[in-house]
């Protein structure tokens, strides 16, 4: 309302009538000595006595408002009448009148409202009517009542009012919101001047009562129920990192993958931080403040007070607000912490924080689903942002096998998130969300190609030539298998990401088209259909990422001078990848049946290599050829043979002990096929000529063991040290 020009037009249709000030409409009603202070009067009047002065303006003669000094004069004049003689004059009562009755002015307000309400306003015959006494008292006592609550320092929070008094308050505020819409259609007209100041000065001070206590029960939140945000997936899927690290640990390789439950709303929390009755007094005040003119007010209220609940939600769950610049400088072991907290904050918003806060914006402004909906999309918009913002950060930082399994994570949770965005956020900046989330898991699934990429090269350049002593599995065998064997747990994603990277390559260098990222499932699909019989480009990555390692490990086994060990270490190392390849069925349905059934054959035949090269060499002493001349035994050439027996076996006894073969089965193998190679005939060569020497020293002296010593050694065999050789990490 313009109360300027209401005083103006007044003044120019009544020059030479003195017009009473109008207040102004944003200050409390103040009495007229307030409003023109003498000299003596004191301005430091506290509340109290403004509150005892409301009460006194409301004297009422015939239905006019009399204000204090009016009433004074009117009891001069009768004190007059009764000095000039009239004997049988009124008696004046000595107390004051009673103030009118709040019930029954707020009818007469209703009453008002609705006849203001039924003007037509086009015609003469439909001039709004004089406004009647009632509207100042209401006003008046409606500021009394504000005053009660909010005065001095022992103000009246909301939940210490009775409900029935709370829901009172309510309705008078509502009255007066429709009282003031009602009379400011009517501004032009002076003689509602100064009744739409009064109302408009008390409805501020109602909205400004309303609005502290809107404000200090929105701040007055509890953050979601441990169960609630325990329930987040704030682990990885898989238990990758100390399998693949710790290559001298198999407990932890073979740890067995663990998946958290996935985070579910709980029903007793219908709401995030609040309860239902606290939410349906919320709603009041929404409703209160939007229809009484300050929805602006409102809106900022809520917004901040649930964008700082959101805020301290995230921080519970370990998800800490870091720049590109932070995110680039961070070791890894710091940045991996903070994408397991991410991938748990992500999925935790997406499954349960947003719906919730949806929810309780549209039951706080049920009546305005306008505004709850611009209010939900400002807040939860300004979080998705700000995780996504966080996943293209990883996905520029620098590239390194040790990473593929937490962007594989954070991969799988964006391609999650995007067919949920629809059924969470609206449609204004849903497309929006959607094209972030697709771009960053692209950038990703160009890094995971990469290191993949790094991880060939890598294993093709590791040109240590130090052998492993005693023949062991190589680091690089067990790096590469346990970080095969995790790998393929991930086969599905993989699939996904290499077979796009393909169909970007394919678009850019043939075609220069662009390739659909918003869909790359029906891309795929034509692919296969294409090329159903082709090995996918996954599955050739794996198959070359096997076939390197098989060249590497030939090089290595090369720098073993002793061809025995050179073949010990082939058998070891041959055996540890089909046991995981066996032990895998991913990497097992990989690598396929033809792959697998070569590889064991290559097994038998570095087996059949060893003993041939060991034990072939031994039983040639136990030759019976030369040994009969003439039908005698020739005994220089059997102690020779004895001797050259008793050398070689401890020669290999003494050497082979210390080899190292540490699958018990494949140890168990060997020396169950050495015994059935070398025992029997040791003991048919012992048992024709051992007649030959005589008793005593000359038997000892030749004959050094008896075929259970024989064994006994045997099982002696592959028993070295087996502390695993350390290598660098790719």
């Amino acid at each position: 309302m313009d109360t300027e020009k209401v005083k103006q037009t007044s003044n120019e249709n009544n020059p030479m009538d003195k017009q009473p000030e109008i207040p102004d409409a944003s200050l409390p009603l103040k009495d007229e000595a307030e409003i023109n202070p003498s000299p003596s009067a004191n301005e430091n009047e506290s509340k109290s006595a403004e509150k005892d002065n409301i009460l006194e303006k409301l004297l009422v003669e015939d239905g006019v408002i009399k204000r204090k000094d009016d009433a004074d004069a009117d009891d001069g004049a009768k004190t007059d009448d009764v000095k000039e003689g009239d004997e049988e004059a009124a008696v004046v009562e000595d107390s004051s009148p009673l103030p009118p009755d709040l019930d029954k002015v707020s009818e007469e307000i209703d009453q008002f409202i609705s006849d203001l309400t039924n003007l037509k306003g086009d015609d003469d015959e439909s001039k709004p009517p004089d406004v009647p006494v009632c509207v100042e008292q209401f006003a008046v006592l409606v500021e009394a009542k504000i005053e009660g609550y909010n005065g001095g320092d022992a103000s009246i929070k909301w939940g210490q009012l009775p409900q029935e008094e709370a829901t009172s308050f309510l309705d008078i505020v509502d009255r007066i919101s429709k009282l003031l819409t009602s009379l400011c259609k009517f501004s032009s007209e002076y003689k509602y001047a100064y009744s739409i100041s009064c109302v408009d000065g008390v409805l501020q001070r109602a909205m400004s009562y309303i609005e502290e206590e809107y404000k200090s029960i929105l701040y007055d939140y509890k953050i979601n129920p441990d169960s609630d945000i325990n329930n987040a997936d704030t682990s990885s899927a898989k238990p990758h990192k100390e399998a693949v690290n710790s290559s001298s640990s198999e407990a932890n390789q073979d740890a067995e993958k663990d998946s958290p439950a996935e985070s579910k709303p709980s029903e007793e929390n219908k709401f995030p931080g609040y309860s239902e009755e606290i939410v349906a007094t919320l709603n009041k005040f929404s409703k209160a403040l939007v229809a009484g003119g300050y929805e602006t007010e409102c809106r900022q209220v809520y917004f901040i007070a649930r964008r700082k609940a959101l805020e301290e939600s995230l921080h519970k769950l370990g998800f800490e607000k870091y720049s590109i610049d932070d995110v680039q400088k961070m070791n890894w072991d710091s940045l991996e912490r903070e994408i397991t907290a991410w991938i748990g904050t992500f999925r935790h918003c997406t499954n349960v924080l947003f719906s919730s806060e949806r929810k309780l914006a549209d039951a706080v402004f049920a009546d305005q689903p306008s505004i709850a909906e611009t209010i939900f999309s400002n807040l939860s918009r300004g979080m998705m942002i700000q995780l996504l913002n966080f996943a293209e950060a990883v996905s520029m930082t620098k590239r390194a096998a040790e990473k593929l399994f937490k962007f594989l994570d954070i991969y799988e949770t964006l391609r999650d998130f995007v067919p949920l965005v629809d059924t969470i956020f609206p449609a204004s900046y849903a497309d929006e969300l959607k094209a972030e989330a697709t771009l960053s898991r692209g950038r990703l699934g160009e890094s995971m190609v990469s290191i993949f990429s790094e991880l060939e090269n890598s294993i093709q350049g590791d040109s240590n030539k130090t052998p492993v002593p005693g023949g062991a599995v190589h680091p690089l065998t067990r790096y590469i298998m346990n970080y095969l064997k995790y790998v393929a747990e991930y086969r599905d994603t993989l699939e996904q990401v290499f077979r796009e990277h393909q169909m970007i390559e394919r678009a850019d260098s043939n075609t220069g088209s662009d390739f659909d990222c918003q869909n790359p499932q029906g891309a795929q699909n034509n692919q296969q259909d294409t090329s159903s019989n082709k090995p996918s480009p996954f599955e050739t990555h794996m198959i070359k990422v096997m076939d390197l390692l098989d060249a590497n490990l030939e090089g290595k086994s090369r720098f073993y001078k002793d061809t025995s060990l050179s073949t010990i270490f082939m058998m070891n190392n041959g055996r540890y990848i089909l046991q995981k390849i066996k032990g895998s069925p991913e990497i097992n349905s990989l690598m396929g049946d033809q792959w697998y059934r070569k590889r064991s054959s290559d097994l038998r035949q570095y087996h059949k290599n060893y003993q041939r090269e060991t034990w072939g060499k031994l039983l040639h002493c136990l030759n019976y050829e030369g040994l009969n001349v003439n039908g005698k035994v020739n005994k220089p050439i059997l102690k020779e043979r004895f001797k050259s027996f008793n050398t070689m076996f401890d020669e290999i006894h003494k050497t082979q002990s210390t080899w190292v073969i540490s699958d018990e089965q494949l140890q168990s193998e060997l020396r169950v096929s050495i015994s059935n190679m070398v025992i029997p005939a040791y003991r048919s060569f012992l048992g024709r000529f051992s007649q030959t020497f005589t008793a005593g020293r000359q038997t000892e002296k030749y004959v050094k063991y008896q075929p259970e010593d024989i064994e006994t050694h045997i099982d002696e065999l592959f028993d070295g040290n087996t502390t695993p050789w350390g290598r660098k990490k790719l």
